[in-house]
């Protein structure tokens, strides 16, 4: 069993399940800002230990500026007494990625997640740079997001070592499903914490030096995840890998007749949760693929 606590520089000493929370939306596509506060209230009721609004699953790319200050303030003020909120503020511009992190800030988010800028590539001097101009603005800890399949940017493992040496940067999350280079940037970076992206690897990086997991099937089943961690925790790598498996048979549900986000939403409703559809393009299963997904959930031992 590998070392999986936070990094000495984090601040916040992320740990274990930190979904990462969706945006509601109204049967117009207006956002929901009530029910995108009762979703994160949803999970921490159910145990999570940190909540990561505006990341793949909170559509963030969709949203106007507005509507992710209105996203992330609603989460602040629901849950923020009770666990790290830890906000999603990455653009394509420094600009804008600054703006956003400084009104997290200022309605009181305890750390910002930060994506690799996307559409253009980026080279190892631009990536540092805007990483510490963003570091620069707020006093928050800032945390990388690398997820390079959407992002169209792969951070070398050299342009993470110059990154890891601003100041308030506080961990990874990463999601580029690369076990070597996660593996090696653990070891070259003990002072950092690093959270797992991908439901598939979730007890993978917990072996690894993972602290813990930013998990899409928590959104929905935060009991099976954090029941995951929790026996990892506690030393019971046996049930852990077991409860793996079934966070895998969830995953393969949620794919059913159509794209993973859709499952998310839709699986929600099994929980008597409507978080309203996508925003466009991307949309919710139709009324066939939901109920193969259901009769495939219904076949999932322990989910309650």
């Amino acid at each position: 069993m590998a070392d999986h606590d936070p990094g000495v520089d984090d601040p916040l000493g992320l740990h274990g399940v930190v979904p990462p929370t969706i945006t509601a939306f109204h049967d117009d596509e207006s956002v929901d800002y009530e029910t995108t506060a009762e979703h994160a209230r949803f999970v921490v009721d159910r145990g999570v230990h940190g909540v990561f609004p505006l990341g793949t699953n909170g559509e963030f790319p969709l949203l106007t500026g507005d509507e992710r200050e209105g996203v992330v303030k609603a989460v602040v003020d629901e849950v923020g007494d009770e666990v790290p909120v830890i906000a999603g503020v990455g653009a394509p511009s420094t600009y804008e990625t600054v703006a956003h992190a400084e009104h997290a800030e200022s309605v009181g988010a305890d750390g910002i997640v930060v994506v690799t800028p996307y559409y253009y590539p980026l080279d190892h001097d631009a990536a540092v740079a805007h990483y510490r101009r963003v570091a620069d603005a707020v006093s928050l800890p800032v945390y990388v997001y690398h997820i390079p399949s959407k992002t169209g940017n792969e951070l070398s493992l050299e342009t993470l070592a110059d990154i890891a040496q601003i100041d308030t940067v506080a961990g990874i999350k990463d999601s580029s499903k690369d076990v070597p280079w996660l593996a090696q940037a653990i070891d070259a970076h003990p002072e950092l914490t690093f959270l797992v992206g991908s439901d598939s690897l979730l007890f993978t990086g917990l072996e690894i030096g993972c602290s813990g997991m930013v998990s899409a099937v928590a959104n929905v089943f935060p009991e099976l995840v954090v029941d995951c961690y929790t026996a990892y925790d506690e030393g019971d790598e046996a049930r852990a890998r077991e409860l793996q498996s079934r966070v895998f048979e969830v995953r393969d549900a949620f794919k059913t007749g159509g794209a993973y986000m859709s499952g998310v939403k839709t699986a929600l409703r099994t929980r008597e949760f409507d978080a309203g559809p996508l925003r466009s393009p991307l949309r919710r299963k139709d009324d066939e693929s939901a109920a193969a997904m259901r009769e495939e959930l219904e076949g999932v031992r322990g989910l309650r």
